[in-house]
């Protein structure tokens, strides 16, 4: 399978601990997204949402990963290096 890069890869925090995890795909992101995500909310479904228009082409990269951005915040996940990052309307 052939994986579609997003560009630079994003790292959220992802536990209390520090634990790390990079995403450097989309499809990296909506594994996550689907499997390990701990909230089902509205910013989760967008996230989904936005990465499956990007896959077929239908959307664009930087759309999807600031929705996966959202979602990240809305469940708590804070960008690695970065948590001044505004969380996108």
């Amino acid at each position: 399978m052939i994986e579609i890069y997003w560009g630079e890869p994003m790292s959220l925090v992802i536990s209390p601990e520090g634990d790390v995890k990079k995403f450097s795909t989309i499809e990296q992101a909506q594994y996550w997204l689907c499997k390990k995500w701990p909230v089902a909310d509205a910013a989760r479904q967008h996230a989904l949402g936005r990465l499956e228009a990007a896959m077929d082409c239908l959307g664009s990269v930087s759309e999807a990963r600031q929705a996966f951005l959202n979602a990240a915040r809305s469940a708590g996940f804070v960008p690695q290096g970065r948590p001044e990052l505004p969380l996108a309307a």
